[in-house]
């Protein structure tokens, strides 16, 4: 079964850019998410933290 799916991924033409394309997408989420996380202020995460023991 590997074989027929192999044989089918070298028929595509230009099927080689998407394994890059993914992890460039992938890549540049992270480092966003990273930044963002990282940028956040500590007063509302300290905010934040206090919701569950409000009730």
């Amino acid at each position: 079964m590997f074989e027929q799916i192999k044989h089918n991924m070298e028929t595509i033409e230009g099927i080689e850019s998407y394994p890059v394309t993914a992890l460039l997408i992938f890549f540049l989420f992270f480092v966003g998410l990273a930044f963002w996380v990282f940028s956040y202020k500590k007063d509302k995460i300290e905010e934040m933290s206090q919701i569950p023991l409000k009730d």
